[in-house]
């Protein structure tokens, strides 16, 4: 009988040469070779890679970040035109301005997306030694660099060309297209300078409340504006606060170098406090109280306090959890009590803005 060696990584004859998986089992069983085989799978069909692929792809836009696109909405929900009164006086879904709200928010996630398989293309070496981030698709080769290339230009044609196309007020073009080349600016250069790239992620709120203002042709508030940048503050402070805790954290993003503990403990404290002040000064505020015909917005503000609260426990571990994910906002969104006063301020807001009553 011949000397069939049948190993863990394939299957070899008395003089050494290499045999496919298929010949050299048929081999083994002509030769009456009786063994339990472990070898490599054959290759995956076409199909299969690309199913793989898809995945991939969808993985690399991170749906899941999107939500931070609801801002578009933001103009909107507080200036009344969301949900008019009809002439019974009960509120009616505004059906153009949430065509076209709904509209600017795609488009938004589309930028996004595109600019997030920009920064993992930038990022990808740095991705590789990082403990999560090294699973992502372009860092672990499920998608090949120069598809991500090719995918990330054509979300960016296609949503541009909607933002110009869609809407009569260029401006709402004129925002995307500055969220992209700034985006860019953020990906390639300003991310590497410590306060500026949490400055810049500010920036990038800003500009989402301003697109949803033209895309609708609906006023923002400079309260709006301000709520806005603060939190965006907060918000970015708070996942360098959570990155820094990784023992990669000088390799996977450098302007983590030029942060401290205590220093970001300090930003997040003062922004946190800036931000529930700025908010409920505007629920008090005489203009937006004679707007709403109201003087219980007020009433939400302990629902923003317990947010900021509970997003500082998230992102320092004290929240009895640990840290479960791999950003901030995979932390919030997995967090029930953080998810569960998200809901009820939503429903609260809503209630006194629109003047509902229990029938």
């Amino acid at each position: 009988m011949a000397n069939v060696r049948c190993g863990t990584r394939g299957f070899s004859d008395a003089e050494g040469r290499e045999s496919s998986w298929a010949t050299a089992a048929v081999r083994c069983k002509n030769e009456g070779v009786t063994t339990t085989v472990e070898s490599e799978k054959p290759p995956p069909s076409i199909r299969a890679k690309r199913r793989s692929l898809v995945r991939g792809l969808v993985k690399t836009i991170r749906p899941h970040q999107w939500v931070k696109n609801v801002f578009v909405f933001a103009p909107v929900f507080f200036a009344h035109n969301l949900f008019p009164k009809t002439s019974d006086g009960d509120p009616a879904l505004n059906l153009k301005v949430t065509s076209q709200a709904l509209i600017a928010t795609f488009v938004f996630c589309l930028v996004a997306g595109a600019v997030y398989t920009i920064n993992d293309l930038v990022d990808v070496e740095a991705d590789r030694v990082h403990p999560v981030k090294r699973f992502r698709p372009i860092a672990n080769g499920d998608v090949p660099e120069g598809i991500a290339r090719l995918f990330a230009g054509a979300l960016v044609v296609f949503a541009l060309g909607v933002a110009f196309w869609r809407y009569d007020d260029w401006r709402f073009g004129g925002i995307a297209a500055l969220y992209f080349v700034s985006n860019l600016a953020y990906s390639f250069k300003l991310k590497k300078i410590a306060y500026l790239d949490v400055g810049m992620i500010a920036f990038f709120f800003v500009l989402r409340v301003l697109a949803g203002g033209f895309a609708t042709h609906t006023p923002v508030s400079m309260y709006m504006l301000a709520c806005t940048l603060l939190i965006a503050l907060f918000l970015g402070f708070g996942k360098r606060r959570h990155e820094l805790e990784s023992e990669t954290a000088g390799k996977q993003r450098a302007a983590l170098e030029a942060y401290g503990k205590r220093s970001l403990d300090v930003a997040l404290a003062v922004t946190g406090l800036a931000t529930a002040a700025t908010y409920f000064a505007y629920t008090l505020d005489h203009d937006t109280q004679d707007f709403f015909h109201s003087h219980h917005l007020w009433l939400t503000a302990p629902f923003t306090v317990f947010g900021i609260g509970r997003f500082l426990m998230l992102v320092s571990g004290r929240a009895g959890r640990g840290r479960k994910a791999e950003s901030p906002t995979q932390e919030m969104l997995s967090d029930v009590p953080f998810v569960l006063n998200l809901v009820l301020w939503v429903v609260v807001v809503f209630a006194i803005i629109y003047n509902l009553r229990p029938s």
